[in-house]
């Protein structure tokens, strides 16, 4: 009965999730076979459950694979996604294909190792904790991931398009690179988005090298040297999140007029770096407690300085977390929106979160909007993928030891 419940579980997830990826990808509408497909699903989970792990050779594998065809097909009287074979031929093979590979893989690896019969509490609890995660990786990849392919598929498309059939995300690729790409190539030559992706660089980099410079030697005195106040800094280094950015904009906004800092990348260079230097240096001083200290004395008693210690044995050791605390700056400045707003009016100087919002308008296309979060989310996103194991690793560490 396991075995079922858990096939009929994964027949209907993949059959919903399936169906949208294929209407959103083809254009064409259909209503999901649900049923049909959680009584697939059963019967699969069924047959793997009705025999011992043994027994489960590549030849039930393939009759497993074959009973979700045959029953998904006889249940929906041809029309395995609700619709005719001929609507949509190539998308609805992909579909159906993807549909039963996932369904018996998803069943599979639930019930592996789960015996015929009776399963004892501990078995249990492994297929309901398997079908947990399972269910889980499905509904938190689909969270991310499908917001960000309607943004990308919007981006391709022309005015005509959307207004025509707004929900059709497939691709004419009949157009060629120049009609895909159009909306990007007028967000360069049109709306400035070259000048936004530069002063956004200029900004994201200047802020990791202020912070940098300010919160390392701050997390390393903090951790390593004594003096009068050490435990109370070392605690009330994040107090300064207990203020709410929009409180600090509106007296914020007022001084850099009267200085006139606003208008300007320099007032975004003074007001990133404090909010940033403190979570910075909280990081870091987690990790600087965690290098041995008997090193740092070794490296004394050998004649180095304070400052050649820390350049020649404390950096070194230091860079994973250097690393992962300059990216997780480098991501709250290229993000960063409230303040770019507030005091950014001329068009020179808007970064892209400020250049996003300008194409809110009425007179601006849609499929612009789109390719300008597109522009402004996928540099960071490469970046975060290439370093996201420094991020990790860093943020444990000062967890861990703050």
């Amino acid at each position: 009965m396991l075995g079922i419940a858990v096939g009929a579980v994964w027949g209907t997830v993949w059959m919903m999730l399936i169906a949208v990826v294929f209407m959103l990808v083809s254009g064409a509408i259909t209503a999901p076979p649900a049923g049909a497909a959680m009584l697939a699903g059963a019967v699969c989970g069924g047959l793997i459950s009705a025999f011992p792990p043994a027994a489960r050779t590549p030849g039930l594998k393939i009759a497993a694979i074959g009973s979700v065809i045959i029953v998904l097909g006889m249940a929906t009287l041809g029309r395995p996604l609700g619709l005719p074979v001929s609507t949509a031929p190539a998308a609805q093979t992909v579909a159906i294909a993807a549909f039963v590979l996932m369904t018996w893989f998803a069943i599979d690896r639930c019930m592996r190792g789960a015996p015929s019969g009776r399963p004892t509490r501990y078995q249990f609890e492994t297929i309901l904790i398997r079908l947990a995660k399972g269910l889980g990786l499905v509904f938190f990849t689909t969270m991310v991931a499908l917001p960000f392919y309607v943004m990308v598929m919007t981006s391709l498309k022309n005015q005509a398009e959307l207004i025509a059939n707004p929900l059709d995300f497939s691709l004419d690729l009949a157009q060629g690179p120049a009609g895909l790409f159009r909306s990007y190539i007028e967000l360069f030559t049109t709306y400035h988005f070259g000048t936004f992706l530069l002063n956004t660089a200029i900004v994201s980099v200047g802020t990791v090298i202020i912070t940098l410079s300010f919160a390392v030697p701050g997390a390393y005195a903090v951790a390593r040297l004594r003096f009068p106040g050490q435990a109370f800094l070392s605690r009330s280094i994040l107090l300064i999140y207990m203020v709410p950015s929009i409180v600090l904009v509106i007296p914020l906004y007022s001084v850099f007029s009267q200085l006139g800092l606003r208008n300007s990348l320099l007032g975004l260079l003074i007001v990133y770096p404090a909010t940033t230097i403190p979570v910075a240096l909280y990081m870091l001083q987690g990790h600087f407690r965690g290098i041995p200290s008997e090193l740092e004395e070794a490296g004394l008693m050998d004649g180095l300085t304070r400052a050649g210690v820390i350049a020649k044995i404390t950096m070194p050791l230091a860079l994973p977390a250097l690393a992962s605390v300059a990216l997780y700056v480098f991501m709250i400045a290229w993000n960063e929106f409230l303040f770019a707003f507030m005091f950014l009016d001329n068009l020179d100087m808007f970064t892209l979160s400020r250049g996003v919002v300008s194409l809110n308008s009425s007179e601006v296309p849609r499929q612009h909007l789109m390719a300008g979060a597109v522009i402004a989310t996928v540099p960071v996103l490469v970046l975060f993928l290439w370093f996201e194991r420094f991020l990790v690793s860093g943020l444990t560490a000062g967890g861990v030891k703050g």
